[in-house]
């Protein structure tokens, strides 16, 4: 049995150690590379890879990974090595926006270290329909849809925006779903994550944190597109107005 593909969320892990040691290449005899492989081998993505390929993830396979990850960057002047698309995607990510991937990387180590991401199921929409998750990684858009899905924090948000005297309608572009719907429609909105988690911190979730969205709004506040891997309303709305 072979090793499966490396995800996003790997590299992102990978990537993070290589920029921080100065884009120099994670050696397999180093400490720090064998307490990555524990982490990755610890990672809710491959079911049990980790008990049935005795290579899976080994601090040799990370080291070759990290030149990888080295070489597809745009600006290496060197031969490169055969990383894959992904790889490339990884690496142009922390060109581009650097801080933004070593906080989303540091969210996922704190999430596995807690024990929460390992204890979320799978969710709907985890990767985009080209493959490739939003630049928090897969592990950290589960964690928000999961948290996005508790019926009991939607049911306080609802709460507290009747309380207000607020609607019950798209934050983005106004639809309310009990107008359009009638009874059947009547009190259903849902919620969004105004930040990422790897920009807001694994917190536990504040009503202030959420936005009520459409399902359509909601999906596009969500999909990877023109390098924006996470939209928050009033970003999805300066879009639409922008590209009407």
């Amino acid at each position: 049995m072979r090793s499966p593909d490396w995800t996003w969320d790997e590299l992102l892990l990978i990537c993070s150690r290589v920029v921080n040691n100065d884009w120099g290449q994670l050696r397999a005899y180093q400490q720090p590379t064998r307490d990555l492989a524990d982490l990755l081998r610890s990672l809710p993505l491959h079911g049990n890879a980790a008990h049935d390929v005795p290579e899976f993830r080994s601090a040799a396979s990370i080291s070759r990974k990290s030149a990888d990850l080295i070489t597809g960057r745009r600006d290496y002047a060197g031969p490169a090595t055969r990383g894959g698309r992904l790889t490339r995607l990884v690496a142009e990510a922390f060109m581009e926006r650097e801080a933004e991937m070593l906080l989303a990387a540091q969210a996922i180590e704190d999430g596995i270290s807690s024990g929460e991401l390992v204890r979320i199921p799978e969710q709907p929409n985890e990767v985009d329909e080209d493959g490739v998750p939003a630049a928090e990684g897969r592990l950290l858009t589960r964690w928000a849809t999961y948290r996005e899905r508790n019926p009991a924090l939607r049911k306080r948000k609802i709460a507290q925006a009747r309380r207000l005297g607020q609607p019950l309608q798209c934050s983005v572009c106004a639809f309310d779903f009990g107008h359009r719907y009638g009874p059947l429609g009547e009190g259903y909105v849902e919620v969004h994550h105004v930040l990422p988690l790897h920009l807001s911190g694994p917190r536990e979730t504040r009503l202030e944190d959420l936005a009520f969205l459409c399902a359509n709004c909601h999906r596009m506040c969500h999909r990877s597109h023109g390098g924006a891997t996470w939209r928050t309303p009033a970003a999805l709305r300066a879009e639409i107005e922008n590209g009407a």
